[in-house]
């Protein structure tokens, strides 16, 4: 059984977010400048087993399509190209950066911490990762 990665996608940058092999818990991995989020990819899928990929889905409040997923589909598509065999699956990501934000406070994370970029991109794909692990467990 291969891992589970995910993405909190970005602009600027994208946290990323990784299961261990038996698929119980999400670890946060890295974060990547979104233009380099291929060649990221592209490396760590040669050296480590991925059955899947789960994308953080922006929406609004009320469900409906954020304005971020017009830049992120795009996106995704080149991403489904450069990667054929390997299985994208969109995952509501409603309240992540909230929930990574206020996991940095009450955690007790400095400021200076808090303040680093990406932090609170790699804590956002961690949730979306162990939200979605518990869906299936759910199922």
């Amino acid at each position: 059984m291969g891992r589970l990665l995910a993405i909190d996608f970005g602009k600027v940058r994208t946290g990323i977010a990784v299961s261990d092999p038996m698929r119980i818990v999400a670890n946060g991995l890295t974060t990547v400048e979104t233009p380099k989020l291929e060649e990221f990819l592209r490396g760590y899928f040669s050296r480590e087993s991925v059955d899947a990929v789960i994308v953080g889905l922006p929406r609004s409040l009320d469900g409906s399509p954020s304005d971020s997923q017009r830049y992120l589909l795009p996106a995704l598509g080149r991403l489904r190209k450069a990667f054929p065999g390997m299985t994208f699956e969109m995952y509501d990501e409603r309240f992540t950066s909230v929930l990574a934000h206020r996991a940095m406070l009450e955690s007790g994370m400095k400021r200076s911490e808090r303040r680093k970029k990406g932090t609170a991109d790699v804590m956002a794909a961690c949730i979306i990762l162990n939200d979605y692990l518990d869906s299936l467990r759910f199922q």
